[in-house]
């Protein structure tokens, strides 16, 4: 009787071992399949590694080989229920990775640099697109097929971020859809859409005037801001221009998300200017200026007058962009434009057509125009179409600017060198 008892007393024994073996493989697998996004962009320190996790704490991150613990950016905290953590990728390293991810590090300089922007899905009071269909918000097919381009880098010019107000009841089109600056609209409006592509090449994120305070702010500062995280505030206020140097090119970066539009606003004026100053202070060499709203662009035209440009910016850049700054990238009104004009001031393209509700009106040649004291001599204007812009390097100082659809088609491509387009259909 002893020996049965000390049997099932080992049986039980095998079963509970099995179980508790069970238990925590399935809890190692949890958090193997634990959701997580990580990528690398650029700040005024260089190349940073970001990764949003659901865990309590940072993984540890490999560079050529060696551990790297994250550190924490930012705390899960109320509406952001998933940490954020970082850590500075040395310009001398050759490999980075964390967890099954390998980076894809950039060449000395790109050759290959995707631009994308506006991408998220427009719910706000009666401006409401259909979310769940994706011919209507395509971003996911938009991040997969730059991703299909193999990019060195990639350049977002602003407004992540658009699902504000609730999806109204029966329409299917947004059904289910969060809203709101919490992290489940930043996973669906951005992360999750976008995953192919984070790790394909590093980011240069720009602020949109959805990632202002006001609106969509703090899920901005805690993810995607390039500079530290104000987490006492819970936002960080405008920052300061950064520079993101390479050998024979800069990129400029000015947060100018909360420029005021119609007019001039004189209280903006010695802010925005002494961003703009900062640019005389860059490489001789050539820079681009990477900022969200554009100064001397329209979104399109009412009875032959530009519509949406920027007053405020008009006025504080006037006299401070140096000639060595060659192209200026924005976003903002929800077409692709290139503009080049007759008085000496840097290409404008604007790629602001990744995935939220289009421009209306017709694609038009816009020369002629006359934007803020600025007459377009040359250009392309086109709306109505979802895509991305490509800048390909051809040597000596010369790229190539295509504009794809959201399926990868060529729709138009422009030669630029030295403020100068010449522009073709196809």
């Amino acid at each position: 009787m002893g020996h049965a008892a000390t049997s099932s007393g080992n049986g039980l024994s095998r079963i509970l071992t099995a179980w508790l073996s069970l238990v925590l493989a399935c809890a190692s697998h949890s958090v193997v399949l634990a959701e997580t996004f990580q990528w690398l962009q650029y700040g005024p320190d260089g190349l940073e590694m970001r990764l949003i996790t659901e865990q309590p704490s940072c993984p540890v991150a490999s560079i050529d080989g060696r551990a790297m613990p994250m550190q924490v950016r930012a705390a899960a905290a109320g509406a952001f229920s998933v940490g954020v953590c970082a850590a500075v990728v040395p310009s001398d390293a050759k490999s980075v990775s964390v967890g099954d991810t390998a980076f894809k590090l950039p060449p000395t300089t790109p050759r290959r640099v995707a631009l994308v922007g506006d991408t998220g899905c427009r719910l706000k009071s009666i401006y409401i697109q259909a979310c769940n269909d994706p011919a209507q918000w395509p971003f996911a097919q938009v991040a997969a097929t730059i991703a299909a381009q193999d990019p060195d880098l990639i350049v977002h010019v602003g407004d992540y971020h658009y699902r504000e107000t609730e999806c109204p009841a029966l329409f299917s089109g947004c059904a289910g859809s969060p809203f709101g600056d919490t992290w489940e609209v930043w996973r669906a409006d951005f992360f999750t859409p976008a995953a192919p592509l984070l790790a394909k090449a590093p980011w240069v994120f720009v602020r949109g005037n959805h990632e202002e305070c006001a609106r969509a702010g703090r899920g901005w500062s805690r993810m995607l801001e390039p500079m530290p995280f104000d987490s006492e505030a819970g936002c960080n206020g405008p920052s300061a221009a950064f520079a993101v140097p390479f050998p024979n090119l800069t990129l400029a970066v000015l947060d100018v998300a909360t420029a005021t539009e119609p007019k001039v606003a004189r209280g903006e004026i010695s802010h925005f200017r002494a961003q703009y100053a900062t640019l005389g202070k860059l490489t001789a060499g050539p820079v681009w200026l990477l900022q969200h709203r554009p100064i001397w662009s329209a979104g399109g035209t009412i009875a032959g007058f530009p519509l949406g440009d920027n007053k405020t910016l008009a006025a504080a850049a006037n006299g401070l962009i140096p000639p060595n700054v060659e192209l200026m990238i924005s976003g903002h009104h929800h077409i692709f434009q290139v503009l080049q004009y007759a008085q000496d001031l840097p290409v404008q393209i604007v790629a602001g057509h990744g995935g939220d509700y289009l421009n209306t009106g017709t694609s038009t040649n816009p020369a002629g125009w006359v934007i803020n004291g600025m007459t377009v001599k040359a250009g392309l204007h086109k709306v109505g179409k979802f895509g991305f812009a490509m800048l390909e390097s051809q040597g000596g100082g010369e790229w190539r600017l295509t504009n794809y659809d959201q399926a990868g088609v060529v729709e138009q491509h422009c030669m630029i060198k030295s403020r100068q387009i010449a522009c073709a259909e196809k």
